[in-house]
């Protein structure tokens, strides 16, 4: 077949020395990652064992009301089990037998820790070994860490997933596993896609439901669909799964490419996957030239925040027509995002990590037209002038494949709308 692939426009980005600060930066807790992730897996419980500042969290985050029965809670540590005067470890496993007997409808429980317990080393691995064999075969438990220390929001989905992967079942079956969670109608589309191409052996992690059969083995091959999935990654290829590197399905291109890179691995022909993807690519074409002429020759500048920062660079640069001028992301692993580095120009600068105040001022000095930032920035940033988009909106709202193509343009292009309005108006007055 063809190599379709986009030529790389020269080197690339991807030897391009890396600016890594660490100093004072801005993160967001990993217990976000709850709120994508139980709409994602329809027989999943997320009990976090943490304070009442995490429940406060995931309340308004979800935006749930207290007559709602949502598929998270909160496990509440309380003074005295911060001060060791109570068995946290009892407690813990005397609300679960509680949370278990009044909901028979979870099949996997996940204890997701927190700041408080992991301050206080409240052994989560072990209670949940412990409740495994208590609650077997009707509920798995498992546990990961949504702590906000030194992390960035989206890691909370990347450690979910990575503690499912050691407890899949084992095959040898040649199949091709999809990684990350995306919304089911995006999820849909990938599928049909690919279904279309005559790829049959098809799992994804996470599945909707327990009762899906997904395993994992020396055959399978995977491709992310996220780029903030580093250490799910490995958890695979320990498992002896091969990853199979592409840009991300961001925009025409990108979507294109990362399925040229699956449609190459099990030997689709050319005419078929130009059948099956020249409508759609045509459709996302069009829709992303309507939403960019507002983005046009504009300059952005990125801080670190979701790790989607490198693959949106490349869809903005090479789909948009923006100049990126600087583009920061929590954590570089460049066998995740590597062929989104060879597809971004050479120019902007490449910062891995954080040092807010040294990162804000070359941002002043930059006075870019669009600034992708953490909402702790936002509204700062805005007041001084500076147009500004949330880059937590970027993880909340389907932006995959062909047919968001568009809709991932609008996001970037509707803050340049609001900015121009807003000028109109105080020239008015």
């Amino acid at each position: 077949m063809n190599d379709l692939t986009p030529s790389p426009p020269g080197a690339g980005c991807r030897n391009t020395p890396i600016l890594k600060e660490r100093g004072q930066h801005e993160v967001f807790c990993g217990l976000t990652g709850i709120i994508w992730l139980h709409r994602k897996m329809q027989d999943a419980f997320f009990l976090v064992v943490g304070s009442r500042t995490c429940a406060h969290l995931l309340q308004s985050a979800a935006g749930v009301m207290i007559f709602a029965e949502p598929r998270f809670g909160t496990a509440i540590l309380e003074e005295t089990d911060l001060a060791g005067l109570a068995d946290a470890q009892a407690e813990l496993e005397r609300e679960v037998d509680r949370l278990l007997e009044r909901r028979s409808d979870i099949r996997q429980l996940f204890l997701v820790g927190s700041c408080p317990s992991e301050v206080i080393k409240l052994d989560l691995a072990r209670a949940a070994e412990r409740l495994t064999l208590k609650h077997a075969p009707r509920v798995r438990v498992l546990n990961y860490s949504g702590s906000g220390i030194e992390t960035t929001f989206t890691e909370g989905e990347d450690a979910c997933l990575a503690s499912m992967v050691p407890v899949l079942p084992e095959t040898d079956k040649r199949q091709l596993l999809l990684v990350g969670a995306l919304p089911d109608v995006v999820e849909d589309q990938a599928l049909d896609l690919l279904g279309k191409m005559g790829i049959e052996d098809i799992s994804v992690l996470p599945a909707r439901n327990v009762d899906q059969d997904v395993r994992v083995g020396p055959n399978t091959v995977f491709a992310l669909t996220q780029p903030f999935l580093g250490g799910t990654l490995a958890a695979l290829e320990r498992r002896g799964a091969r990853h199979l590197p592409a840009p991300f399905p961001f925009g025409e291109e990108g979507t294109t490419a990362w399925l040229l890179a699956v449609a190459r691995e099990f030997g689709v022909d050319k005419a078929r996957f130009d059948a099956v993807t020249g409508a759609p690519r045509a459709r996302a074409r069009r829709a992303v030239a309507q939403a960019a002429t507002a983005l046009k020759d504009k300059s952005v500048f990125f801080f670190p925040d979701s790790q989607l920062e490198i693959p949106l660079a490349r869809f903005l640069t090479r789909e948009c027509g923006m100049q990126a001028v600087e583009v920061g992301a929590p954590f570089i692993h460049k066998a995740v995002v590597g062929p989104d580095l060879e597809l971004l120009e050479h120019g902007p600068t490449i910062a891995e990590g954080q040092n807010v105040e040294l990162q804000l001022d070359r941002c002043r000095a930059a006075q870019p037209d669009l600034t992708v930032c953490g909402l702790g920035l936002a509204n700062p940033l805005e007041a001084e002038g500076l147009a500004t988009k949330w880059a937590i909106e970027l993880v909340f709202t389907p932006v995959h494949f062909y047919e968001q193509a568009g809709d991932l343009a609008g996001l970037f292009s509707r803050p340049m709308h609001r900015r121009r309005a807003l000028r109109l108006m105080e020239a008015a007055e």
